[in-house]
């Protein structure tokens, strides 16, 4: 069964809850800044991590010492749901200086 889309108001109210986090076009996405390129790229390997443990899947753009996150779910006709905004918040909890340990 497919997954139900957020509306409008949903998205808004749920994006208050993760700050960082904004909605781009059909996807909630957000940019992290980390201490160096080796930081970057092992929380990329965290959120792989995560993604498969939740089997939902986002995009991310590896850069110099930036990761770029942004997701929409496919089953649900590349809608904002409730799946995305579960992801959102477990890649947040691992997010350095963000309630990360």
């Amino acid at each position: 069964m497919p997954t139900e889309p957020l509306s409008q108001k949903d998205i808004e109210d749920r994006l208050l809850e993760l700050p960082g986090w904004s909605l781009e076009g059909d996807r909630i996405a957000r940019a992290y800044r980390l201490s160096s390129h080796f930081a970057a790229t092992a929380m990329v390997v965290h959120i792989a991590q995560i993604q498969d443990e939740l089997n939902h899947h986002s995009d991310l753009t590896l850069g110099y010492n930036t990761l770029a996150l942004s997701v929409n779910s496919h089953d649900a006709g590349g809608a904002v749901t409730e799946k995305d905004f579960d992801l959102a918040q477990r890649v947040e909890q691992i997010a350095p200086g963000h309630g990360a340990s």
